[in-house]
């Protein structure tokens, strides 16, 4: 995660009631769309015209979440989460999310040809979102050519690592694992 701003504290947002200390799928997907609902923490983020920025929030339940902003044009890669549950939404502008519809092996492998018909796209304006469990491979992108996007996100447990993918028609390769050392 390329970074221009990182604050050396989380910024705190409001736990929902009756939270659990594991939160779920549909907890961290409300947790998201709340504060993407919150204006003031959106027009916070700063924005860079060459490179994603974010900042780190008070996620629930011991939760890793983030608020990104999205230069026109720019995008994730290929990548999933390793073990961790996670919920994303759209704040501002419009996401679109291409994932595969398959869980990947977790080791030993570099190299797959993925069976036809596993692609899934959506389109994520402002206010909508979308949670995933583990193993979850996808790429997201802020195809505007004009305008910023912001989003948050949030992960259970943790981001013990990320592996990074390519992926040239049918076949997706392991590129690259990222730890958290790797974002500092």
């Amino acid at each position: 995660m390329p970074s221009t701003q990182r604050p050396s504290a989380p910024v705190s947002t409001p736990a929902p009631a009756g939270a659990s200390s594991a939160p779920t799928e549909a907890e961290l997907l409300d947790f998201v769309r709340r504060t993407a609902a919150d204006a003031a923490l959106v027009l916070s983020l700063p924005l860079d015209p060459e490179g994603r920025t974010w900042v780190r929030l008070d996620g629930p339940g011991g939760s890793e979440a983030w608020l990104i902003g999205w230069p026109p044009g720019t995008g994730t890669g290929w990548h999933d989460h390793a073990e961790s549950l996670g919920a994303f939404a759209t704040a501002r502008g419009t996401l679109r999310e291409n994932s595969l519809a398959v869980r990947l092996p977790a080791d030993g492998w570099k190299t797959l040809e993925l069976a036809d018909d596993i692609d899934r796209s959506r389109t994520l304006p402002a206010g909508r979102g979308r949670a995933f469990g583990r193993h979850h491979v996808h790429e997201v992108l802020n195809e505007s050519p004009v305008e910023h996007a912001v989003s948050v996100h949030a992960y259970y447990p943790p981001l013990p690592l990320i592996r990074r993918f390519s992926r040239t028609g049918p076949v997706l390769r392991l590129e690259q694992v990222e730890r958290p050392e790797d974002w500092q």
